[in-house]
């Protein structure tokens, strides 16, 4: 029979490796997108005619008008996966912490779960799906011409209608429903069958998890085409009001007064043009 002193001591064990593996995760994945962004500064990205071609040893400059190439667009995808993971993965750190207790005390009882490696895989797995859809709106928003070879907005009124639609759906009841998921880690799993023993079925609570949380923030990551998608201040404060609205007591009335901000900042933009 093990002590309640020496659970204890397990559990906070686990804690630390769980929070230190996190955070290398995260580090890493934000390393890699200040690493390119110097790449990018120093490929040259204020050439008009030029568009950055990501890829794993740095930026290449090539012909905006130049059609993407399979390599490009599997490149392009993976800027985005990476970058998705050090957005997200802070945000995701409560709900990863309480499964990785939750096992370790299942463990002890005789009775494991599944690693939990697999429930972070499956949400991460819902942030890659987010990454290809991004990959392809990124490649058609550079074939209309509306976004800039430093992947930001090129018309005010595409941004305008951005910023506008974000505001707009932080007081949609969709937006509440993904949210209050999000924000209630206890209350998400047992709506969805408790935790699960198998690693198919870690992954799967993992994913649904994930999915929720894609649709709280999806139209918040759009507006890196507003911003720019390798812009460090935009993909900071991005990731760091996600973090606020999903982690802190005041989550719904932070959300919603952002929401605000981006519908005037976006009825600002379009009122410029008809002017």
């Amino acid at each position: 029979m093990v002590s309640e002193a020496a659970l204890e001591s397990v559990l906070r064990r686990d804690r630390a490796v769980v929070v230190v593996s996190l955070a290398v995760l995260t580090m890493m994945a934000w390393a890699y997108v200040l690493w390119l962004m110097n790449e990018m500064s120093m490929s040259g990205m204020e050439m008009p005619d030029m568009r950055m071609s990501a890829n794993p040893f740095g930026a290449a400059m090539i012909p905006a008008l130049q059609p993407w190439t399979a390599a490009e667009f599997v490149l392009m995808f993976a800027m985005w996966v990476i970058m998705m993971v050090g957005m997200m993965t802070p945000s995701a750190a409560p709900m990863i912490l309480i499964y990785a207790r939750v096992g370790r005390q299942a463990a002890i009882q005789g009775k494991p779960l599944a690693a939990t490696g697999f429930f972070a895989g499956g949400y991460l797995l819902a942030w890659t799906g987010f990454s290809l859809l991004a990959t392809v709106s990124q490649w058609a928003l550079e074939r209309a011409v509306l976004v800039t070879p430093m992947m930001a907005s090129a018309n005010d009124v595409f941004g305008g209608l951005v910023l506008t639609a974000a505001g707009a759906y932080q007081w949609t009841p969709l937006k509440d429903a993904c949210l209050k998921q999000c924000q209630t880690p206890l209350m998400f799993i047992q709506r969805h069958g408790g935790f699960r023993r198998d690693p198919l079925g870690s992954l799967s609570i993992g994913f649904q998890h994930g999915l929720y949380c894609v649709g709280c923030c999806w139209t918040l990551m759009a507006l890196l085409f507003v911003g720019g998608i390798m812009n460090i201040v935009w993909i900071a404060g991005l990731a760091i009001f996600v973090l606020l609205e999903k982690i802190t007591p005041a989550g719904r009335i932070i959300s919603r007064s952002v929401g605000l901000l981006l519908i005037g900042w976006g009825a600002l933009l379009l009122t410029s043009v008809l002017h």
